[in-house]
């Protein structure tokens, strides 16, 4: 029994196969051309998982930091690079409500709902103050999150079963139980991961996941309270409003320092 993504790490990468990572970096170089005066060299990518948004912004030219509080997604990342041979990414092992870097970074990206996992209002204020205190003079935090929409009529209390099947034909089964309190705002998540030995046999690791829905509101009054101007809340890549049944909000607010 995990608590954290250490079970998942091994299907991730195959539940998440239809992000388009290409367009999601698009649209952060896009938010670097509209809100920055120049490019930013340094970024940090937090709560970076696998690595594949830190791989995507490293083969457009930027230094590129990964953190992430998951030993094992970080070894998926560190795979990569291996394969890739890549040696230039600095990735660390990091609680995102609590990291340290060397110095400031000009922009700071955090992916794929990460946010959500915070399940607490000092807990998004601790991230919060932590990345405003790491980010340049008017550095950029990108992040997004799983909008009120998404978890009432999308994970609520549903079911899914996934299914991945790797280069060496070993087979992965993933299932995931929801639960939803919207009372609380907390949806928990109960995974079990069956993962193919190479004697055929299965291996089964369970783990719990829980993710908040935070409102509008919540965000944008823990972002001020951090020092944050908020720029903008999108509902996609194209700096378009966000509809009524949007599942993800993109959140661009700029470090506001004296």
């Amino acid at each position: 029994m995990y608590s954290s993504y250490d079970a998942i790490a091994s299907v991730y990468d195959s539940i998440n196969a239809e992000i388009d990572y290409k367009s999601w970096a698009d649209f952060i170089e896009s938010c670097f051309g509209k809100y920055l005066m120049e490019k930013p060299s340094l970024l940090l990518d937090l709560a970076c998982g696998t690595g594949r948004m830190t791989f995507e912004l490293h083969r457009r030219g930027y230094d590129m930091i990964g953190a992430d509080a998951s030993e094992e997604m970080l070894y998926k990342a560190y795979d990569k690079a291996y394969d890739e041979e890549i040696s230039d990414i600095l990735f660390i092992k990091q609680d995102m409500r609590d990291f340290e870097l060397y110095g400031t970074v000009g922009a700071i990206t955090c992916c794929l709902d990460s946010i959500n996992y915070l399940t607490s209002t000092d807990d998004l204020e601790k991230c919060f103050a932590c990345v405003h205190n790491y980010l340049d003079p008017d550095g950029l935090f990108i992040f997004d999150v799983n909008t009120p929409y998404k978890f009432e009529n999308i994970y609520g209390n549903n079911h899914y079963i996934f299914e991945d099947t790797d280069s060496d034909g070993r087979t992965a089964y993933c299932g995931w139980q929801n639960e939803y309190d919207k009372e609380t705002g907390l949806c928990n998540f109960y995974l079990s991961v069956f993962t193919e030995d190479e004697d055929g046999r299965f291996t089964r690791s369970d783990e719990e996941q829980t993710e908040r829905c935070y409102t509008r509101k919540e965000l944008e009054s823990a972002l001020t309270k951090c020092g944050f101007e908020v720029l903008g809340f999108f509902g996609g890549f194209d700096f378009s409003e966000p509809g009524v049944n949007c599942e993800r909000w993109y959140i661009v607010a700029k470090a506001k320092k004296n």
